[in-house]
């Protein structure tokens, strides 16, 4: 099945996860249309999630921001419910997570603000078309995320470690994917790190924090981008309230295209100087 969805629109994938009949990772569907991680935040939060962001836009690039009590997201897919056409959600409470439900309609509060960030999912269509591997595809299952050592800029009350992606790669394969993620800033754009892991404090590629572990094949090396996962170890290290995420790798299916990016590009510039003011 999830061969076939590989050429549906997100439209299609959102609606087979309202209608419950598409639970799992979203790699590999709608290629070509841009996928969203997503944070859903009370107000009282949302600017210092919203400063957050700013200051660490490998991680966390900002597509789009719902008005307080809206769960459309307006923009990237009108008509679209936040609540119910993901995969698979996270609640956190004080930091904890308290339950993975198929859909939030439960949960919603009309304080909440939804935040849409870049995916690194966005990009595999460049590499696969490149003839580059994207072994999670391969493997029929979830993308590695992990931890690191690496520290986020705080913002507020909000800190943490980047958490990251990994896909294996020969070096001179790790070089031609750099090249062509730095066309994909808004999908968190080049790698941040490869080769050694515990450099960026991972101890073992085989135990990922979030996802499935993929195998590394003689040759390659483990290759890692920064991975929307990242506020999810935020909000559990800030304790921070009540907060509802995709779970890792169940993302939000855009209508956006890959070829739409420069229109995206100018409207996150756009949000940036307007901030900056």
């Amino acid at each position: 099945m999830s061969q076939t969805l590989s050429q549906a629109t997100g439209r299609d994938i959102r609606l087979l996860c309202r209608e419950q009949r598409w639970t799992g990772p979203t790699a590999g569907l709608a290629l070509g249309y841009i996928q969203a991680n997503l944070v859903i935040i009370p107000r009282e939060w949302a600017f210092d999630f919203l400063l957050f962001c700013q200051r660490n836009p490998r991680a966390c690039p900002i597509l789009e921001v719902t008005d307080p009590g809206c769960a459309e997201p307006r923009r990237c897919a009108p008509g679209a419910d936040l609540r119910t056409d993901l995969p698979r959600y996270r609640v956190y409470q004080q930091g904890k997570l308290v339950a993975e439900p198929g859909e939030i309609t439960s949960w919603w509060r009309e304080d909440l603000v939804a935040f849409l960030l870049g995916c690194s999912f966005s990009f595999e269509r460049a590499l696969l078309q490149t003839g580059l591997p994207v072994r999670h595809i391969e493997c029929g299952c979830n993308v590695p995320m992990y931890r690191t050592n690496i520290p986020c800029a705080s913002a507020g009350r909000l800190r943490g470690p980047m958490v990251v992606s990994m896909r294996p790669m020969k070096p001179q394969q790790a070089l031609q994917a750099a090249h062509i993620c730095e066309r994909f800033p808004f999908a968190h754009g080049p790698p941040v790190h490869w080769g050694d892991p515990a450099v960026i404090g991972i101890a073992d590629l085989s135990k990922p924090d979030y996802g499935d572990p993929v195998p590394l094949y003689p040759g390659e090396v483990p290759v890692f981008w920064a991975c929307g996962v990242t506020p999810q170890a935020v909000i559990q290290e800030s304790g921070v309230e009540f907060v509802i995420t995709h779970k890792p790798g169940h993302m939000f299916v855009t209508d956006w295209r890959e070829s739409d990016y420069y229109e995206i590009a100018e409207t996150v510039a756009n949000r940036r100087e307007h901030l900056a003011n």
